[in-house]
């Protein structure tokens, strides 16, 4: 079932569908939005930002040689922060905080 029959389902109408369709194509060819924001005084460069946005389903990424989500630690399970502290054992002390049970080393939730 394609994301336009789901939207006319759940809409009914032909804006959802179109706007379906348009985040679709989006998100199966990607799009590229660039632009710079500069600011000068007196002819005098103060700040340049350069902006690169990349829009594309993560499959489309891959193709494309993006994958930078799949190898980062911060994302990883198990990772660590910029501390050298686990991720997961950050949590488990929030969740001691928080008087939340927490779970153990091997637990998966499912």
């Amino acid at each position: 079932m394609s994301t336009r029959d789901l939207a006319q389902r759940a809409g009914g109408g032909g804006g959802p569908a179109q706007l379906a369709d348009v985040l679709e194509r989006v998100l199966d060819k990607g799009i590229v939005i660039a632009g710079d924001i500069q600011i000068n005084l007196l002819d005098i460069e103060l700040l340049t930002i350069r902006l690169r946005l990349l829009v594309a389903s993560a499959d489309k990424a891959r193709e494309m040689g993006i994958d930078w989500w799949e190898g980062d630690p911060f994302l990883l399970k198990g990772g660590h922060d910029g501390n050298g502290k686990s991720i997961d054992s950050r949590l488990r002390a929030l969740e001691q905080k928080a008087g939340l049970p927490t779970t153990g080393k091997g637990d998966e939730e499912s």
